[in-house]
C-alpha cells in the first residue's frame, strides 16, 4: 500500500489536539503488514506516516498482539504458481485480496480477485 493513502487513513482519526485515537483493527493490520514491508529506516516509515515513534511504537504493538490473538487470520498469505510467469504472489489486506503477476518483459499485473487472474489465463492462452 502507499504510504501517503496510509498516512491519510491515520490522520482521519486524529482529534483536534492532533492526537491518535480509537484507530480499528483493520487499520492497524495495514500499519504492520506496511511495516513489515518496509526497507528504510524506521525513522522514515516514521516521517512518511507523520506519526511520533513512539505513538507509532504503541500501535505496532497493538497490531502485533491482534496478529497473535488470530484477528488477521482471514488475511492470510495465499502463493499462486503459473509455469509461463516468471513470479507472482497473493497478498490479502483489509478483505481485499491482491494477486500481483510478472508477465513478458517484467510487466506486472495486479488482479484483485483470483477470477480475473483466471479470466486473464484463459484468454492470454
Amino acid at each position: 500500500m502507499d504510504l501517503t493513502v496510509l498516512s491519510r487513513k491515520i490522520s482521519s482519526y486524529r482529534t483536534p489536539k492532533g492526537r491518535i485515537t480509537k484507530l480499528p483493527n483493520e487499520l492497524l493490520g495495514e500499519i504492520l503488514y506496511a511495516w513489515e514491508q518496509w526497507t528504510g529506516t524506521p525513522a522514515g516509515f516514521y516521517k512518511q506516516l507523520g506519526v511520533d515513534f513512539r505513538k507509532m511504537g504503541s500501535m505496532k504493538g497493538k497490531a502485533k498482539q491482534l496478529k497473535r490473538d488470530g484477528a488477521f487470520d482471514g488475511l492470510s498469505f495465499t502463493e499462486v504458481i503459473i509455469e509461463d510467469a516468471t513470479t507472482s504472489k497473493a497478498v490479502s489486506i483489509g478483505g481485499c485480496a491482491e494477486i500481483e503477476l510478472v508477465w513478458d518483459n517484467n510487466k506486472i499485473i495486479r488482479f484483485k480477485t483470483p477470477e480475473l487472474l483466471v479470466e486473464f489465463l484463459k484468454k492470454a492462452a
